[in-house]
């Protein structure tokens, strides 16, 4: 699709807007219910897609399609129950009869990553549809085919005309012109920190004609941090760190790319966690048990292996020389240690398979270094320690610390997911507050002390 299909689409959708946020909540929630049993009854084959186009393993491609239903269910859920609420939120003293309600902002764009090819998109917009907010969806270039499997469900669910649209394209064409059309309120995107920054810089700018002031949601990706104390369980949090950082080839925005190990247990955790590392199964990701693939094209591969390439600069490569095969961009898994906190590889995001390790001195240390990045998105420890766990809870600057836990994998209405910091702005998707942040609530006063009588 081109600029011209954009500006199309923000026609046909702005045509449908008023009908659609005037629809009844039961309706808007229908349409979502329904999408869900569409994406249950194609599981299989949208998993399938996934190992192909965006060569995700098996088990967490069929996770991704599970969380899409989840949010489908969740957020149906959620509109209900704001619904049903609205008319007792504010206080209607004797003689007047105050009501607060909620409506959709309007045209909303939605911006999509390709890590998690079906769950981030269909999250963004089924929100966005269940708030009474048409919505276009500009999928990654790399994932388009999962995005249209989104889009037949949604149609078959019932979609009216001009309330979902789908519009492949690149980037700089497509979404460049959804965010500065002047016809578009909402803008939720995923991806990369430089994409979100000039988008946020763009929405800002009111644009001849625009009546309203943009609402932007961004995640923008992070530097997590993994926390290792010297009291905590290493069959227990050797496997998790690496399954948090190696898991889909590091291509998570939660995944765990900085490890910090107390002194004490330095040597021996490291150790472990290369033997580890180093025995988890790379290749294709329709192969069972496969938990490392390729990464996602040829400009990550490069950009990783430059990484790569430049780490024996600022530390020491622990691990990183295993095979990978001869065709596909594979990377193996690579673990640094570096003595700086400041070096690239342990402060800009790679979103490839590898890791950072570094020694904290004593546990306050290891907090400082966790939070020593402009990123605040996910975050963990491992620890026997309540006093440790109940700091770290209260002290990691992550909007999501995981204790005793692998840092990736949060869960729709469990783990309501999403960072601040440079790791984005907006309310936590899966959660509560989410769909607030794509309605505007109104609140309508009557005086109920008539004088006189008006007839029907």
């Amino acid at each position: 699709c081109t600029a011209a299909h954009a500006d199309a689409a923000v026609d046909a959708a702005g045509a449908a807007a008023g009908a659609w946020r005037r629809a009844p909540a039961g309706e808007r929630a229908g349409l979502l219910f329904r999408a869900a049993q569409e994406l249950r009854q194609r599981r299989d084959r949208i998993a399938a897609l996934e190992c192909f186009e965006a060569g995700k393993p098996w088990d967490q491609a069929d996770a991704d399609v599970a969380e899409a239903i989840d949010f489908c269910e969740y957020y149906g859920r959620e509109l209900l129950r704001l619904d049903a609420g609205a008319a007792v939120l504010v206080q209607s003293p004797a003689g007047e009869a105050n009501r607060l309600t909620y409506q959709g902002k309007g045209v909303t764009a939605v911006i999509a990553p390709w890590n998690f090819p079906l769950a981030i998109p269909c999250g963004m917009t089924v929100a966005a549809l269940a708030a009474g907010n048409p919505v276009i969806l500009k999928p990654a270039e790399q994932t388009p085919a999962v995005a249209w499997e989104l889009a037949r469900a949604l149609v078959a669910a019932g979609a009216p005309p001009g309330v979902f649209q789908l519009l492949p394209g690149l980037g700089e064409d497509v979404g460049a012109r959804l965010v500065a059309h002047p016809d578009v309120a909402v803008i939720a995107f995923t991806g990369s920190r430089a994409v979100g920054l000039e988008i946020n810089r763009v929405a800002a700018t009111p644009q001849p004609g625009q009546r309203h002031l943009k609402k932007v949601v961004c995640e923008l990706g992070g530097k997590n941090a993994l926390i290792i104390d010297d009291d905590a369980d290493p069959d227990q949090a050797v496997p998790a760190a690496a399954y948090s950082a190696f898991g889909y080839a590091g291509q998570k925005c939660s995944a765990a790319s900085r490890l910090i190990v107390l002194d004490r247990v330095y040597d021996a955790i490291v150790d472990r966690l290369v033997a580890c590392s180093r025995e988890m199964l790379l290749g294709h990701p329709a192969t069972a048990g496969v938990q490392v693939g390729p990464v996602i094209d040829a400009e990550a591969h490069d950009r990783v292996r430059r990484y790569v390439a430049d780490a024996p600069r600022q530390g020491t490569i622990l691990l990183g020389d295993q095979a990978v095969p001869d065709t596909g961009w594979f990377v193996a898994p690579t673990i640094v240690a570096v003595d700086d906190p400041a070096a690239p590889v342990a402060t800009e995001e790679i979103f490839g398979p590898v890791l950072t390790v570094l020694r904290a001195r004593d546990f306050d240390h290891a907090l400082e270094l966790a939070n020593g990045t402009d990123y605040a998105l996910t975050a963990g420890l491992f620890s026997r320690s309540p006093a440790h766990l109940r700091q770290a809870a209260a002290e990691l600057r992550a909007g999501n610390v995981y204790l005793n836990r692998h840092i990736t994998g949060a869960v729709v209405g469990r783990q309501p997911f999403g960072g601040y910091g440079m790791s984005g702005i907006g309310s936590k998707a899966g959660g509560p507050d989410y769909l607030h942040q794509l309605l505007d609530p109104r609140v309508s006063t009557e005086n109920t002390l008539r004088q006189g009588f008006a007839p029907d």
